[in-house]
């Protein structure tokens, strides 16, 4: 990593180079968030119902620390923004384990 040298005022402060690509890192347009789930669906059953949508990179179901229990939200990650876009539109208000699913982009943060 490459570091810089930069004035301000009277004194030089040294600024150091981040990754170009971290600030343009595109990973929250093929991340999604599925909410209302039910407390019964796991990350298998997660999986398997946007696994025909594209190629998946991570599957998680947020469980309480202290029960185990899911809250109720997950997140769908696929390889490339087309398929995450084509699970979104086709699973968005679906039928899941006897709930209706809400699909969204995943906002970073």
């Amino acid at each position: 990593m490459e570091s810089m040298w930069c004035s301000r005022g009277q004194g030089f402060q040294r600024a150091v180079a981040l990754p170009v690509r971290r600030f343009f890192a595109r990973d929250a347009s093929t991340k999604l968030f599925v909410g209302g789930l039910s407390y019964d669906t796991n990350e298998a059953a997660l999986n398997d119902a946007f696994c025909q949508h594209g190629e998946i990179v991570e599957v998680k179901v947020i469980c309480d620390r202290i029960t185990g229990k899911s809250k109720g939200y997950g997140f769908v990650q696929f390889c490339m923004e087309s398929e995450a876009t084509n699970a979104l539109q086709k699973m968005d208000g679906q039928l899941l384990d006897g709930r209706n699913i809400r699909v969204h982009y995943a906002k970073k943060g």
